[in-house]
This record gives structure tokens, sequence and C-alpha cells, in this order.
């Protein structure tokens, strides 16, 4: 179901500016430190402070989820809860494991002229950790994570994606969106910008096009290559 390298190129050759997602275009955050780990210490964590798990909550494995989940039932819990997640992903962010493609595709933008800006449901804190200890901060303009203590800002909410767009002074029709969850191309499409989708899992694909996603690819160095070769009115730079 992958989308033909020509029919990729129609898409990213008006594009001024590429926001991408985080935890799988760039990196797999949580390889090294698991997701479920991740949400057993938060449990953890509110049990030494005296307080309970939420219903629902003892066996959710996604900590981003078991974020949400305690803001909607005990929002008085959320903000601790909160910074207590964002040191548990930069410490995975430390360790997280590298997608080659992702750093082609942030090379790629900058050899093209176009700007970048990272836009997750992880903590701002995290991502730019990993981007300084990656060597990667020059490419990226701006980060946009999850505004803290606000987890209704996460994606599929356009929030951070509108956020994205005004720093960036760009309008939708000028960007891509390239993220690999349903809730990435539901969150483009609520900000009016076009999302490419990423399959990294199988089934992915089938998921992110029913999602409505205008372009599926199951590689980022797929993307790398397309934006390489849609360099017409931009400005060919050097590789650093």
């Amino acid at each position: 179901m992958s989308t033909t390298p020509q029919a990729l190129a129609d898409v990213l050759r008006p594009v001024k500016h590429v926001l991408l997602d985080f935890d799988g275009p760039v990196c797999s955050v949580f390889a090294g430190l698991p997701a479920p780990e991740v949400a057993d210490r938060l449990r953890a964590g509110l049990l030494a402070n005296g307080e309970q798990a939420p219903a629902g909550a003892e066996t959710e494995t996604d900590p981003l989820a078991l974020l949400r989940l305690v803001s909607e039932t005990r929002p008085d819990l959320t903000a601790s809860l909160d910074d207590e997640l964002a040191a548990l992903e930069t410490e995975a962010a430390r360790i997280g494991r590298p997608n080659p493609g992702g750093e082609s595709v942030l090379r790629a933008c900058t050899r093209s002229g176009r700007s970048v800006s990272v836009v997750s449901n992880n903590a701002g804190v995290a991502i730019e950790t990993y981007l300084v200890d990656h060597g990667l901060s020059d490419y990226v303009n701006h980060v946009f994570g999850r505004i803290p203590g606000d987890p209704s800002s996460m994606k599929p909410s356009p929030r951070l994606l509108l956020d994205a767009l005004e720093a960036a002074g760009v309008g939708p029709e000028d960007c891509v969106f390239i993220g690999d969850a349903a809730r990435d191309v539901e969150a483009g499409h609520a900000a009016g910008v076009p999302t490419i989708g990423y399959a990294n899992k199988p089934g992915k694909d089938a998921k992110l096009a029913a999602a409505g996603a205008v372009a599926i690819v199951d590689s980022m160095e797929v993307v790398a290559t397309a934006l390489r070769e849609t360099i017409t009115g931009f400005i060919l730079r050097a590789e650093p």
C-alpha cells in the first residue's frame, strides 16, 4: 500500500515546512526503557505518594495514555504525574534507538531549504535532550512537545500543530506532517495539514489510509530520497 515515489514527490514538492512526529519517525523512544516499565514506575510513584491509580489505569501499558486517564479522573495529580513522566521520557530518550531514516529526513530538509518543527505527544525536554545528544539540534527550528500539565494538548488534538504553524509563520498549505499513528493523521486533518503516514509496523498502512493519510511509506529513507529529489524552487545547501 506504499505510495509510489512519483506520488510522494508530488506531495512533497510544494512543501516549505516539515512537521515531524518524534517517536517513530525520528527514533524509538522507549526501545531501551520500555513503555510498560515507564507506566509501572508512574503507578509506583502514585502509590509512594499515598495515591491509588484510578480505575482502568492498573493495567495501562502506555504511559501517555495513563497520563491522560489520570488527568480525566484526578486532575489534581496531573501536573506532578506529567513532571515525573517527562523525567522518565528524558531518561528513555537518552537510550532510545535512532531511526537512521529520521536523521536522513532532517538532513534532506536542510539541504533542500525546508525548515522543520518536531511535533510530538512526548515531553519537549525529552525531545530536545535526544536532539542534542545526537547532534541534530541544528536541523530543527522548533520543538513542540505536549504542553506540561495539559494532556488535552496531545494529538489527535491539532493544538500543537497549530502552535507550530504559528511559530514558523506558515500556512497549512505550505506544510506536510509525517507521523506513524492514526491520531497523527487526525490531528493533521483538524489543522488542515496533509499527513504522510509512516507505517513502521505491519497493519499500520491500512489504519493510516483509513484515517486519511495523503501518502504512506514504510521507510523514512524513502521520504529523505524524495525530499532530495524535489529541490525545484529551493536552494540546495551543502550537507554539513
